[in-house]
């Protein structure tokens, strides 16, 4: 058989016999690039013999070598799922068997088979994902980011120079259907953005961001599994693709999310990332980044035209769409929110957090959260009483007006979550407004010390460690003059954010 026939491999493998379960069909799923069969738990996955820019499958070599990649890097996030490279050989008699000692036909790769409606995407279509499970999958992606392999020779503004080129050759190849003066107009916004971004991305690799990482990082290459997130299918051909800015990696997600209509659910995973990697500094970059895999989705969606997959030239022109929405710039602004413990700021912080543009909103910077991490723990870890000291306050709060800074310097607004309980802090975060040029906003939560008494004694599992004593020494503390917008919070959690949006409202400038 020629290295690029692959009917009889694919009718061995619609055969339930095959797999020792005659009467049985496997069910089967074709993408651009592979052939899959699912039957009883396993899955089996044969990459098909074709050649893209991207990708070249064509030798029976190159699918060996890449389902044995395929293994071991999907291992590193997903070991449970990936079991065996499988060979399909020569029967000496004729026809073809698993793993038999004549001469290989072609490969696959076997997985543990989960549940369909277990995918991520599937979760979302369904509604079946939350903000808790988006901040579960953020501190996976941190830690297995925290933990690839670096990359130096990969990444940076050329890289993303070829992919913008790539995109933009497979859109116009796809032009009709699409619109050609609409993929003109994406290129030129996208080469204006990375003259923008050029330095900031070179150097972003030569810092060491740039990691051999899962390079397909959507909805559909998540699936819950064994009640954790799990990240399977990276991309295994390609040290291009797969070798990229950390960033670059995690924008595939938030830019499937905010296509999805999900942009709360982007956001929580937006921030939650940030918080765990201290990411900060790349942010400028991120618009164009998140603009680039709306058009990798859409040119996977032109490359689908040839093989007849049904809604593809639609699917296209959303990515189209979006990929250039995603350019479009706004003015930031910088809002504090401040209150007592138990007002509900950081509720109130995130409710409000994805009403902003660009995509995927505001960062949302606690100082709840930032105390941790200079304290080298995670977000949840309770702190002794010495980690609130005078000094360690002044550092926290000092860390707040660097990042809110920082942000909206890189044209995202920033909602900064603290007390605010002293005076001098409440001047120099509308002070940092000020000397970034940008809007502020200030909202003090209210509400009866009887609410926030029983908020704070029901709290569990959250970055706070303000308990009663906490709220108690609050009460009795000066505050001052509070000329911030005040917001009764003592209502629901939809109360709640609704006055401080109406508040937010008639502060907007």
């Amino acid at each position: 058989m020629a290295e690029t026939d692959q009917h009889e491999v694919v009718e061995f493998l619609s055969r339930g016999a095959s797999y020792g379960r005659p009467g049985e069909t496997p069910q089967r799923v074709d993408t651009h690039i592979s052939v899959v069969f699912l039957l009883g738990d396993r899955v089996y996955k044969l990459k098909r013999a074709i050649r893209f820019s991207f990708v070249d499958y064509t030798s029976l070599a190159a699918r060996e070598r890449c389902c044995r990649a395929e293994l071991a890097l999907n291992r590193r996030t997903a070991p449970a799922l990936y079991r065996a490279v499988r060979a399909i050989t020569r029967r000496p008699e004729g026809g073809l068997e698993w793993d038999g000692s004549g001469p290989a036909v072609d490969f696959v790769v076997e997985m543990q088979r989960f549940e369909e409606r277990d995918l991520f995407d599937r979760m979302a279509r369904d509604g079946r994902l939350d903000v808790a499970l988006m901040v579960n999958l953020a501190d996976a992606i941190a830690a297995f980011h925290a933990e690839a392999e670096p990359a130096p020779g990969f990444g940076g503004s050329a890289s993303l120079r070829d992919v913008i080129a790539d995109n933009h050759q497979y859109l116009l190849s796809g032009a009709p259907p699409l619109e050609r003066g609409a993929v003109e107009a994406l290129f030129a916004a996208s080469q204006a953005a990375l003259e923008q971004a050029s330095a900031l991305l070179d150097a972003r690799r030569a810092g060491g961001k740039v990691r051999r990482c899962h390079g397909d990082l959507h909805l559909r290459n998540i699936c819950l599994f064994g009640g954790a997130p799990t990240l399977f299918d990276c991309i295994e051909f390609s040290d291009e693709i797969a070798c990229i800015d950390v960033l670059y990696d995690i924008a595939f997600l938030l830019m499937d999310l905010e296509h999805r209509g999900l942009r709360g659910l982007a956001n929580a995973v937006f921030n939650r990332y940030l918080d765990r990697t201290q990411e900060h500094a790349g942010l400028a970059a991120l618009p164009l980044l998140l603009s680039t895999r709306a058009g990798v989705r859409a040119k996977v969606a032109v490359a689908s035209l040839a093989v007849g997959s049904a809604g593809a030239a639609a699917e296209a022109g959303a990515y189209l769409a979006l990929a250039r929405d995603l350019l479009e710039p706004a003015r930031p602004r910088l809002i504090a929110v401040g209150g007592l413990s138990g007002s509900g700021k950081s509720t109130v912080a995130a409710g409000l957090a994805s009403g902003f543009a660009p995509a995927p909103g505001a960062r949302v910077i606690r100082s709840d959260v930032v105390r941790k991490s200079l304290m080298k723990v995670a977000p949840e870890t309770r702190l002794p009483q010495a980690a609130y000291s005078a000094a360690m306050n002044a550092r926290v709060y000092g860390e707040l007006r660097a990042q809110a800074f920082a942000a909206v310097a890189s044209g995202y607004s920033a909602i900064v979550d603290a007390t605010f309980i002293d005076a001098a802090q409440r001047a120099d975060i509308a002070a940092a407004a000020g000397e970034a040029g940008v809007p502020f906003a200030g909202l003090w939560l209210g509400a009866p010390d009887a609410v926030l008494i029983g908020r704070v004694e029901r709290r569990r599992g959250d970055a706070s460690d303000a308990d009663r004593a906490v709220l108690m020494r609050q009460l009795a503390a000066d505050t001052g003059a509070i000329s911030w917008s005040h917001v009764d919070v003592s209502g629901s959690t939809a109360e709640s954010l609704s006055a401080a949006q109406e508040a937010l409202g008639r502060l907007k400038t």
